[in-house]
């Protein structure tokens, strides 16, 4: 195994309300020097839920994404507020996005948006026995719930709305796990 360059100096480029850009200087082990740019995440963590209506259908969000200028079909997702764990941020996002709760949830793994520039890491969460219950959410409009098949996962990936790696990595991830061939490390 390799071992990780030195971090020589960082120094801030630009903050926001959601992440700070930096300059990284770094030395690797052969004596070569770079300067990288990184994305820091300013917040406690974020949770991206695959929630069961039931054994094959899961509800997704049709919500406006500013990044690409349109409305994306995915999966609940959001920041954990101050003294949350990702369990409890899923089902307060799955109750604010979508108007339901879920009396079973499992953490099943972590994802990075872009390892390579971004510390930002995402928790996905499984919901399953979903229960109506509504939260006051920061959505400017009301978000359209489609249901969709977990055994036609397939064809969502030629939907022209969807994009979204993490959305799609979370939802492979619960299907996997679904069908026994996965097993998250505890």
């Amino acid at each position: 195994m390799r071992k990780p360059p030195t971090i020589l100096a960082t120094r801030t480029l630009a903050d926001s309300r959601f992440l700070r850009a930096e300059h990284v200087d770094l030395e690797f082990s052969n004596g070569a020097r770079r300067t990288f740019e990184r994305l820091l995440s300013s917040g406690l963590g974020a949770v991206i839920v695959v929630p069961m209506q039931d054994a094959d259908t899961v509800l997704l969000v049709r919500e406006y994404a500013v990044g690409v200028d349109r409305y994306e079909l995915g999966l609940v997702k959001g920041r954990l507020d101050r003294d949350e764990i990702a369990v409890q941020g899923a089902n307060r996002e799955l109750k604010e996005e979508i108007g339901y709760g879920a009396r079973e949830l499992h953490t099943l793994g972590t994802l990075s948006v872009s390892p390579g520039y971004m510390t930002a890491m995402t928790q996905v969460v499984l919901a399953r026995e979903l229960y109506p219950e509504r939260l006051e959410g920061d959505e400017p409009e009301p978000l359209e719930v489609v249901p969709w098949r977990l055994s036609q996962l397939h064809t969502l990936l030629e939907h022209p709305e969807v994009s979204d790696g993490r959305s799609i990595a979370a939802l492979f991830m619960a299907r996997e796990y679904l069908a026994g061939r996965y097993r998250p490390q505890p």
